[in-house]
């Protein structure tokens, strides 16, 4: 069976405190659109951690010691043409270097009815 994606999910991890900032820039681009709806996300509460190396700027934390960051997993559903200006609208405002993203093609509802 082959599908035609259209839509994916996009999800990062935000510090609490960037996380109203990250949202509003990803849908102001165009994500978030379900429907007659927008602005739709859903955030879960996540303990990040990491280990800046000596090449790192880090946002957060120290070079060489681990760090563990309270956050929001952020999630999103992006139609496929507008992936590439919404990330690129996240980078923008994320405040991590490396901001942690996944993006997950969709498969609409309507190819199994």
């Amino acid at each position: 069976m082959n599908f035609d994606i259209k839509r994916v999910k996009i999800s990062v991890t935000v510090p609490k405190e960037n996380l109203d900032e990250v949202r509003t820039a990803m849908c102001n681009k165009g994500a978030g659109i379900i429907g007659n709806y927008t602005f739709c996300s859903s955030s879960t509460k996540s303990i990040g951690t990491f280990i800046p190396n000596d090449k790192a700027n880090p946002y957060i934390g120290e070079k060489n010691k681990l760090e563990c960051v309270e956050e929001e997993t952020l999630e999103v559903i992006c139609d496929v043409e507008k992936v590439k200006t919404v990330i690129k609208e996240l980078r923008k405002y994320h405040p991590y270097e490396e901001p942690a993203i996944s993006i997950v093609p969709l498969i609409d509802e309507t190819e199994f009815l």
